[in-house]
């Protein structure tokens, strides 16, 4: 749920029961964007796709882009470090998942 340009406040949403998730604090103008891997032909490879939510790509930016600390990007994000760090870990994951099974990594918005 975006609130206008940047910066504005992402979260998805959840039903049923259980405690709803933390809205993440988004420092810059999201798109949506399709990585798409070629062949050796320079085709597209179409297959499944994976999807990299705003709050992993947000937190990826801040910390290997930026170059801030965990403990710094949490802190800009508005969360815990536990949550940014998991949101790391989840946005590694699908981004070298995407390279390694040569599947199109789309940003969600």
């Amino acid at each position: 749920m975006a609130c206008g340009g940047p910066p504005w406040i992402w979260c998805w949403r959840r039903k049923g029961p259980g405690r709803p998730p933390i809205r993440r604090f988004i420092g810059f103008n999201l798109q949506a964007v399709k990585f798409i891997p070629l062949n050796e032909r320079n085709e597209p490879i179409m297959g499944e796709p994976i999807y990299l939510t705003p709050d992993e790509l947000e937190s990826m930016r801040l910390v290997y882009l930026e170059g801030l600390t965990q403990d710094e990007a949490s802190k800009r994000m508005m969360v815990s470090r536990g949550t940014l760090w998991r949101s790391l870990e989840s946005g590694r994951r699908k981004v070298t998942q995407a390279i390694v099974e040569r599947r199109p990594l789309i940003l969600a918005v």
